[in-house]
């Protein structure tokens, strides 16, 4: 079941989280997130002169918000539907990339290396907290930009894994 989540100029340019909230907190205080795995879309309605040749995520008000978001919900890649490519979007709106018209996008490849890192650590934290096996779902996330990710480092993370500060 997609859920999709609607969003306008007025929410971005605000910093407005609440359409975001009002779908994803009902889900934690349900305990239903892992039911909701790759299901959330946006569908981001954000006017632009027609001769402005920008990309959404080259919007800065745009890239702003999604900044904001992925602060309170860090984890959020585990709810977004991947083969509808709103992890390649989310990623564009949070990593420094160009737009080719022949190859897409570009990412940098610095940026995205700590940025699949960073979603990798954050997220292994999380699926464990949440119950959920996360070993082959972050595998697939990294493969998506390119990464191979070995069992090694899985079994670093657990072994390593932080307690909840008091």
């Amino acid at each position: 079941m997609t859920i999709t989540i609607a969003l306008n100029a007025l929410s971005l340019n605000t910093l407005n989280l609440s359409p975001v909230q009002t779908v994803i907190e009902p889900l934690l205080q349900e305990g239903a997130i892992a039911n909701h795995e790759q299901q959330i879309q946006f569908q981001i309605d954000y006017p632009k002169e027609p001769e402005d040749p920008r990309e959404l995520p080259e919007i800065p008000e745009i890239r702003l918000w999604f900044i904001r978001l992925d602060a309170l919900y860090p984890w959020l890649p585990f709810l977004l539907d991947w083969k509808a490519g709103e992890l390649a979007r989310y990623t564009a709106m949070l990593v420094p990339h160009q737009f080719h018209p022949k190859d897409g996008i570009q990412y940098n490849p610095e940026a995205l290396e700590i940025f699949v890192m960073h979603k990798i650590f954050v997220l292994s934290r999380w699926l464990k907290q949440q119950g959920i096996e996360g070993r082959f779902r972050l595998k697939a996330m990294a493969q998506m930009f390119g990464y191979e990710l070995d069992e090694e480092l899985f079994d670093l993370i657990d072994v390593q894994q932080p307690q909840n500060p008091s």
